[in-house]
């Protein structure tokens, strides 16, 4: 578990975008750990976390693409049935809301990978902590 950046990258929804941003990325040496894209009628918000925000956030400032930088929660989580159940009464106990979440894990893989939008990430990551959830 922890705390990193999350680069909320605001593109034109049209066919090639994505591909652009992640050659752009790739030529950097960044490595994406997580994504998820929300459409809208003409943008997409793509949601990132990266191994390198910093360089990342400047990449997409050079080329005038509004970004917004958030703290996030990323834990690897067990690939089991009742995993994020366990996660989310151990935030609820806490009274810590999820404004927004997502995660992805292969079938057959012991561990899955989480991530958690909160409006105070250290206070989540504590309450997991002392949980164990």
């Amino acid at each position: 578990m922890e705390i990193l950046k999350q680069l909320s990258v605001f593109l034109d929804n049209k066919p090639g975008t994505l591909a652009t941003v992640c050659e752009a990325l790739a030529e950097k040496k960044i490595n994406i750990y997580a994504l998820t894209i929300s459409d809208t009628i003409d943008h997409a918000v793509v949601r990132l976390v990266v191994s390198d925000p910093l360089t990342a956030l400047h990449l997409f400032g050079e080329r005038g693409v509004l970004v917004v930088e958030n703290d996030v929660l990323v834990l690897e989580n067990s690939n089991k049935p009742g995993s994020l159940g366990r996660i989310s009464k151990a935030l609820a106990k806490a009274r810590i809301n999820i404004e927004y979440a997502y995660l992805a894990t292969s079938p057959g893989a012991k561990q899955g990978l989480l991530v958690l939008r909160v409006k105070n990430p250290e206070k989540a990551l504590k309450a997991l902590k002392e949980s164990k959830a």
